[in-house]
């Protein structure tokens, strides 16, 4: 069984036994915390997806430590003016073991797939109603004739010359 969840703005595909790594939280090593934004729980061929979260489905899991990334170098630079900044980032991040996926599961899917079904039929319906109306032909848009205008042509006036001077 798998679920989907959201934590530190983040999605992440978890199930049991599982190590991940989420951006920090405020928590003790050892302590059990439980994610409550799942966004999708599956298992096999059956999945349930939340609109935006499932009611009732939580993910547990267990702080394994806390910990710092890999430094980030951010270098800005801009050509010709001799202006070069060299700046690193370390982030803080929460390693916890997911332990179990509970709530209702995917056994809950064939519920809602009987109670999504009839909408959907509804809908088909109403496609259908819509397709058999018949509407006006288009007419046909009258081909745009383009004329072309002749230019006029402008005699070019020749400047005169200046006299030589004498010395």
């Amino acid at each position: 069984m798998y679920a989907v969840i959201a934590t530190g703005g983040k999605q992440y595909r978890v199930s049991a036994g599982d190590v991940i790594r989420v951006e920090k939280l405020d928590a003790e090593a050892g302590s059990t915390i439980t994610f409550d934004k799942v966004l999708m729980v599956g298992e096999g061929d059956a999945s349930r997806i939340g609109q935006p979260f499932l009611d009732g489905e939580t993910v547990s899991a267990t702080v394994r430590a806390h910990g710092r990334g890999d430094k980030i170098e951010i270098i800005k630079f801009k050509r010709r003016k001799n202006y070069r900044r060299h700046m690193g980032h370390r982030q803080n991040y929460t390693e916890v073991e997911i332990t179990a996926v509970a709530g209702k599961g995917a056994a809950g899917k064939k519920a809602a797939t009987r109670t999504a079904k009839a909408p959907a039929e509804k809908a088909a319906a109403r496609k259908v109603v819509k397709k058999t109306a018949k509407k006006a032909p288009a007419k046909k848009a009258a081909a745009k004739t383009i004329g072309k205008t002749a230019k006029k042509k402008t005699a070019r006036k020749t400047a005169k010359k200046k006299a030589a001077r004498k010395d």
